[in-house]
């Protein structure tokens, strides 16, 4: 099987852990945010990787040779520029697409600064289970950006706050589509940066340069694809956006991998 780590991002948030390293190769409990999703891919089967990389790209690049890939088919996307999640699947949509026969193949695209003991097997049932063109892991947590499914659990639009000059901030919803009364108001779910995604989706991107993946996506839902959740709330994740999140998370990992 087939993977896809985002790992090009500039760890603005982290610093100062990233003044001198990219955010991949930051240290969680002795190990790097990369070995980390590494070690849990192929925990799962997958044996094929494919990692985008733009700061600090040649100490990915050393450390990958170092631990000989880690026992792994492992290819490198060079962004000159961040194209962003969906510029950046893009981008690498060759490695995806290569071998015929796996075309009806889904793969896993995981963000590098995230970690989580969510069960890739099962995501990759329900995906194939609903014949999603895309399925987003996600939980019920605060998040300053939504995503909203219907009943069906299928994508239909995203939630933002804006800050008001005085008081709470405000919500606004975006919906892709619409929904026929007298259907429930939709359910507002926080993404956990990993998705199953079925080949079928590179024909569909129509976006060029630099964009989301969730642009994409709340497109081709409003065009009638299917964009499915997977309810990851039984499982552990965490974000390491933040100095604060790596410490926290450094005390928590050694019981959860």
């Amino acid at each position: 099987m087939k993977a896809m780590i985002l790992a090009a991002g500039l760890g603005t948030r982290l610093r100062p852990l990233t003044d001198h390293r990219p955010k991949a190769l930051v240290d969680v409990g002795g190990r790097t945010m990369l070995e980390i999703t590494l070690a849990r891919l192929r925990a799962f089967g997958f044996r094929e990787v494919i990692i985008n990389v733009h700061y600090f790209a040649d100490m990915i690049l050393d450390y990958l040779h170092a631990n000989k890939n880690f026992g792994m088919r492992i290819e490198v996307s060079h962004e000159k520029i961040l194209l962003d999640t969906g510029g950046g699947l893009k981008k690498a949509a060759a490695f995806f697409l290569e071998n015929p026969r796996e075309l009806d193949a889904p793969f896993l695209l995981h963000n590098v600064d995230v970690i989580s003991s969510i069960d890739f097997r099962r995501m990759l049932q329900a995906h194939r289970e609903n014949r999603a063109l895309a399925t987003l892991a996600v939980q019920q947590r605060d998040t300053s950006r939504y995503l909203l499914f219907d009943e069906r659990l299928e994508l239909c639009g995203r939630r933002s706050f804006s800050e008001a000059p005085a008081g709470p901030s405000k919500k606004k919803d975006e919906l892709a589509r619409s929904l026929p009364p007298p259907a429930p108001p939709p359910l507002a779910l926080a993404f956990s940066g990993i998705h199953v995604i079925s080949p079928r989706l590179f024909p569909l991107i129509t976006e060029d340069g630099v964009f989301s993946i969730i642009t994409t996506y709340l497109r081709l839902a409003a065009q009638g694809e299917k964009i499915s959740a997977f309810r990851a709330d039984e499982f552990y994740w965490r974000d390491l956006g933040r100095p604060a999140d790596v410490l926290q998370a450094a005390k928590e990992v050694e019981s959860l991998l």
